[in-house]
């Protein structure tokens, strides 16, 4: 227990507790037919178009050439596909991937719309099978469809996508240690007793 002050400035004693956080969804919480709205849109910037392009090399003037893509049907710049792709897939992990051992693979993948500096994504995941591991008892398949919409509620990318999903058995995280977190990092339960 530790001391505080109340609104009336008078100290009482108040409960400390590890409370465990979201841990993800493991094999058994995804059913077919299930939507996950992915938590926060994205605003795409110029800059995230920039760095990403040079990044992966991608020479197509579309992207970086303003006087280029001034003059083709689109007018402007193109936010690069391959982004779109990586942002989507990131947006989704929240719900869908979260407790993945690796992902297996990326499938039917369409650029439905263009993507523009300033376009805000927003994504979602639709389960569409699933399937328990032939050769890995602790893991199963999960596929999803990941769809990507525009401030305009316009659809610019779909994709099937498929990880290996850790089954809750074989899962250890605990509110004392969370997915990713080293052991002894940060309030112990020790410390609250």
């Amino acid at each position: 227990m530790t001391e505080e002050h109340d609104a009336n400035g008078t100290d009482e004693e108040r409960e400390r507790r590890l409370v465990e956080g979201w841990q993800g969804r493991y094999y058994e919480d995804f059913e077919v037919g299930d939507i996950y709205k992915h938590p926060y849109g994205r605003t795409v910037t110029e800059t995230d178009n920039v760095w990403f392009t040079n990044l992966t090399m991608n020479l197509n003037p579309m992207h970086f050439n303003e006087a280029y893509a001034a003059e083709t049907e689109f007018g402007e710049r193109l936010v690069d596909g391959t982004f779109v792709i990586a942002l989507t897939v990131g947006m989704s992990v929240i719900d869908v991937s979260a407790n993945a051992t690796a992902n297996l693979g990326y499938d039917d993948i369409r650029h439905h719309a263009p993507v523009y500096h300033g376009d805000t994504i927003f994504a979602e995941s639709e389960v569409i099978h699933k399937r328990e591991s032939e050769s890995r008892d602790h893991v199963g398949m999960v596929t999803t469809e990941l769809r990507a919409y525009n401030q305009d509620d316009e659809l610019v990318l779909s994709l099937e996508r498929t990880p290996m999903v850790l089954k809750r058995e074989y899962a250890q995280p605990s509110a004392a240690q969370p997915t990713g977190w080293p052991e002894g990092i940060g309030t112990q339960p020790e410390e609250l007793e």
